[in-house]
């Protein structure tokens, strides 16, 4: 299930990186960094914490992976295409990838034996750690900083997980529904503009 789950986040992260390269004009290069740090960053963050060597130096699936989506979307021209962010794709990409390395974050806590502050904080840091670097390093405003409720899902996730885990039902059918409620939630939050106020 862990391979699964990190794998979709992969993906799903490696569309979202290529997108935001793509409207910021990155060069080649430019894309390649961000679809690597939007897909692998967090994980490796997590890995390190977790004291594992990082899923994406240890097997080469990930790379492939990261090969296949980015000549799949430049012949598909998605990168000569105009407002890419605001389309239902990228953001239900962005949904699946968040949703997913919440889930693989909080798995390498549980299996750590991490108490609930170790899961919310690896399935947090799985989750938008690399979104964070990647937009540090194309000085923007880290998307997660913009919108409170984005980050909140993750921990929501996190929290789920460990509790399921307490209660003895965290198996693959819980998952998947934990999974679909996730991404549900985040698409909801989006298109109705939820966000946690300040004040």
């Amino acid at each position: 299930m862990f391979e699964v789950a990190e794998y979709i986040g992969i993906i799903a992260f490696a569309i979202s990186g290529f997108f935001v390269a793509v409207r910021s004009k990155l060069d080649f290069l430019g894309v390649l960094i961000s679809v690597f740090l939007t897909a692998f960053g967090g994980g490796i963050i997590r890995d390190v914490i977790a004291d594992r060597t990082p899923y994406a130096f240890s097997s080469d699936v990930p790379a492939l992976i990261i090969i296949v989506v980015m000549t799949l979307l430049i012949v598909l021209k998605y990168h000569k295409r105009d407002s890419i962010e605001n389309r239902p794709f990228f953001i239900l990409s962005d949904s699946i990838g968040l949703i997913s390395f919440s889930i693989t974050g909080a798995m390498i806590a549980m299996e750590a034996a991490l108490n609930i502050t170790g899961v919310l904080a690896l399935s947090f840091i799985t989750a938008v750690g690399g979104g964070i670097t990647r937009d540090v390093i194309i000085n923007e405003v880290p998307f997660v900083f913009k919108t409170g409720f984005y980050g909140t899902i993750s921990l929501l996730v996190g929290l789920g997980m460990y509790l399921l885990q307490k209660a003895n039902l965290l198996n693959p059918y819980m998952m998947t529904v934990l999974f679909v409620a996730g991404v549900t939630l985040r698409m909801v939050a989006y298109y109705r503009k939820w966000s946690i106020p300040l004040q």
